[in-house]
């Protein structure tokens, strides 16, 4: 069976995702990225990013209701799976992995 990864813009999404709760849908999660990274990602490449989350079984999606303010036309919300939350587990887990094995003068070094 093929192992999914996460790619490092996939992982700040699919944090994001889950940070946002009920209210993850392509606008907040954009603005949420901006907020907490400083990147300026485009909606396109959020949207696609969230499409693949989905398809990788990390994400699901469901339709909210119309909304006058957007034309009548319907968000769609974000939320994380249960394989989403075991797969940042297991990032956080490598990555503390990492930190820890890391030198201290290479801490010390970078001003930390």
């Amino acid at each position: 069976m093929k192992r999914n990864s996460l790619g490092e813009f996939e992982e700040i999404v699919l944090l994001v995702t889950a940070g946002l709760e009920s209210d993850a849908y392509g606008v907040t999660i954009t603005q949420e990225i901006e907020v907490q990274t400083g990147r300026q990602p485009g909606f396109n490449t959020v949207h696609t990013t969230l499409q693949r989350l989905e398809e990788k079984g990390f994400i699901s999606s469901r339709m909210g209701g119309a909304t006058a303010e957007r034309g009548g036309r319907r968000k769609r919300y974000f939320a994380i799976t249960a394989l989403g939350c075991k797969m940042l587990c297991e990032v956080k887990e490598t990555r503390d992995n990492l930190w820890a094995v890391l030198p201290q003068k290479i801490l010390r070094l970078s001003g930390n």
